[in-house]
């Protein structure tokens, strides 16, 4: 039993990547995955806005999983990795997937070969609960960087 194949998914498997002459099927991910890339890029550019985007639970002490992500976006594009990883490790590694989306549309265009990859899909819930159960117990864990004012990268 395999975990990657190169050819069409086949039953059985949990994880299938294949090439494909026809369209990509969700060309939205790789839209969305460029407009949070233009967004990182703005950010990069103008820095961390300087309104209070924070929901009234923050001010309870109660973190939500994406908290600090902004801060960590524009660490990241800052090539500060450490300090990007210390604020939400989600963060670096969404804008990793999302400039794999955009060379992947890229790549597509250019040669008419689609990759695909595919999951099923309680394969995909449970590695998303996961993921972000575990995002909140960390981001929970750091109440005080995560409340502390923004002083700059």
């Amino acid at each position: 039993m395999g975990f990657i194949t190169s050819s069409a998914a086949r039953p059985g498997r949990w994880l299938t990547v294949s090439l494909t002459a026809r369209r990509a099927e969700s060309p939205v991910w790789t839209w969305l995955a460029l407009a949070g890339l233009l967004g990182a890029l703005v950010l990069a550019v103008l820095g961390v806005p300087p309104v209070d985007i924070h929901g009234p639970l923050h001010y309870a002490g109660i973190m939500d999983p994406l908290c600090g992500a902004t801060r960590s976006v524009y660490l990241t594009m800052h090539g500060q990795w450490e300090a990007a990883l210390r604020y939400n490790p989600a963060a670096p590694l969404m804008l990793l997937v999302a400039a794999g989306l955009v060379l992947r549309g890229a790549a597509g265009w250019w040669t008419g070969r689609w990759m695909q990859v595919r999951m099923p899909r309680r394969a995909v819930i449970a590695v998303a609960v996961v993921a972000l159960v575990a995002l909140e117990v960390r981001q929970q864990s750091n109440v005080a960087l995560m409340t502390a004012p923004w002083t700059g990268g």
